[in-house]
């Protein structure tokens, strides 16, 4: 029996379900939901910068983590790293196409967080006095 191409490509895409384990898009997954990465996609969103300018907007990363991160992106086609040379050599990193389909999610993700964050805290405390009381 003969398939066609579309057909072939929606039984591709029917493998793919993050709910397997062997799914390669638990790895993006996985990637994408590190608080590094989003807060880096999320920098990315007003343009390029250099990885100076990263670390300075991103409290608390480390270098060898942004260097990580910022590699794991590139891997995956999301950031894209660009030397200018020059001396020193200098480094940008933009989102790619495929990283600026992320741009509604990681905005909705971090406006969310921003929102909720008071509420969240409250029922943190709840929850920690309640099993402090309990346990």
């Amino acid at each position: 029996m003969t398939t066609t191409a579309g057909e072939r490509r929606e039984r591709e895409k029917a493998r793919y379900s993050i709910y397997l384990a062997g799914c390669p898009a638990r790895q993006v997954l996985e990637t994408l939901s590190n608080k590094w990465a989003t807060l880096i996609l999320s920098a990315l969103t007003d343009g390029p910068r250099r990885h100076s300018e990263l670390r300075r907007t991103i409290a608390g990363v480390s270098q060898k983590m942004l260097t990580t991160t910022l590699r794991t992106l590139e891997r995956d086609g999301v950031v894209e790293r660009t030397v200018t040379p020059s001396v020193p050599p200098r480094v940008d990193y933009r989102l790619t196409p495929l990283g600026e389909s992320l741009v509604p999610i990681v905005a909705a993700l971090k406006d969310w967080a921003e929102s909720n964050i008071a509420d969240i805290l409250v029922h943190r405390e709840e929850y920690d006095r309640a099993t402090r009381s309990t346990g």
